[in-house]
């Protein structure tokens, strides 16, 4: 009986085995995927407009890299519109100064006293205020 049982076991593993060898296993017919897409034709353009390029002259692609970077990120500088202009000109773009940040923290320039409150809350220390206490006056 065991001899029955190993003989069946092997016949059938045989069997298994060879199902994967044919046709049905991994040999199936697939669909073409390059024969899905249609390619255009190729079309020759009716006319050639390059014109060479002029020997010594500056090339037009070239600049800085942060001029490219803003360029491609911003579209370079945008033309304004009369309104905006005009605008501008009444707000005093034409007086402005260029330097305005160097020109705020110069010596020379006229700033409007807050008090000691506001220099209190400007100087105060950064957190989360939990160890807040309120400062009660000296003579109180």
């Amino acid at each position: 009986m065991r001899k029955v049982v190993i003989l069946v076991g092997g016949i059938a593993s045989v069997l298994a085995l060879s199902a994967c060898g044919s046709g049905g296993g991994l040999n199936r017919s697939r669909p073409d995927e390059f024969a899905v897409a249609r390619q255009a034709p190729l079309v020759i353009p009716p006319d050639y407009a390059l014109v060479p390029p002029q020997p010594g002259a500056a090339r037009p692609q070239d600049g800085t890299a942060a001029q490219q970077a803003l360029d491609a990120l911003f579209g370079g500088p945008a033309p304004r519109s009369a309104t905006e202009t005009s605008t501008l000109s009444a707000a005093g773009r034409d007086i402005a100064g260029a330097g305005i940040r160097s020109e705020a923290g110069d010596p020379k320039t006229v700033v409007v006293e807050k008090g000691s409150t506001t220099r209190d809350i400007v100087a105060a220390p950064e957190g989360d205020g939990q160890a807040a206490r309120v400062a009660t006056p000296s003579g109180q």
